[in-house]
C-alpha cells in the first residue's frame, strides 16, 4: 500500500491529496529516509511525521486502504514513547508562552490597526 494512502486511512491528514502534499514537502520521513508518496508501507516501519505543529513518530502496526472510525485507525500505529514525551513538553512550553505573551481585552480598531501596519513597515525597511 502506498504511504500517502496509509497517512489518510491512519487519519494524519485529512485528505490523500494533503499526504501528498506533506509527502512532497518533506514533512514525512519513512525508516530514517525522506518518503515519496508512492513508497509501499510495512508493518513495522518507523514513519516520522509532521502533524500541525508537532512532530510524530509512529510505528506501523497494520495495514488499511480503507479511512475508517478514529477508533480503528489509532489500531494501525503506536506512538513511540520519546514522541509523547517530546508533545507533552513542547505543549507545557506553549502553554507558559502563552502566559507570558501580552493579549489586549479588545480587538485594535481602525486607527490602532492602521498604526500597527506603519509601524510594522518601519520595522521591515530598517
Amino acid at each position: 500500500m502506498r504511504i500517502d494512502k496509509w497517512l489518510w486511512a491512519a487519519r494524519f491528514y485529512k485528505t490523500r491529496s494533503l499526504a501528498r502534499q506533506m509527502i512532497e514537502g518533506g514533512k514525512v520521513e519513512y525508516n530514517g529516509a525522506k518518503a515519496k508518496p508512492s513508497r509501499n508501507v510495512e508493518v513495522g516501519a518507523k514513519i516520522k511525521l509532521l502533524q500541525g505543529f508537532s512532530r510524530k513518530e509512529v510505528i506501523v502496526k497494520a495495514i488499511s486502504d480503507v479511512r475508517g472510525p478514529a477508533s480503528v485507525a489509532i489500531t494501525l500505529y503506536e506512538e513511540t514513547a520519546e514522541s509523547i514525551e517530546r508533545r507533552q513538553e513542547e505543549a507545557r512550553l506553549n502553554k507558559l508562552a502563552a502566559l507570558i505573551n501580552p493579549h489586549p481585552d479588545t480587538k485594535p480598531n481602525k486607527k490602532e490597526r492602521r498604526e500597527l501596519g506603519n509601524l510594522k513597515q518601519l520595522m521591515g525597511k530598517e
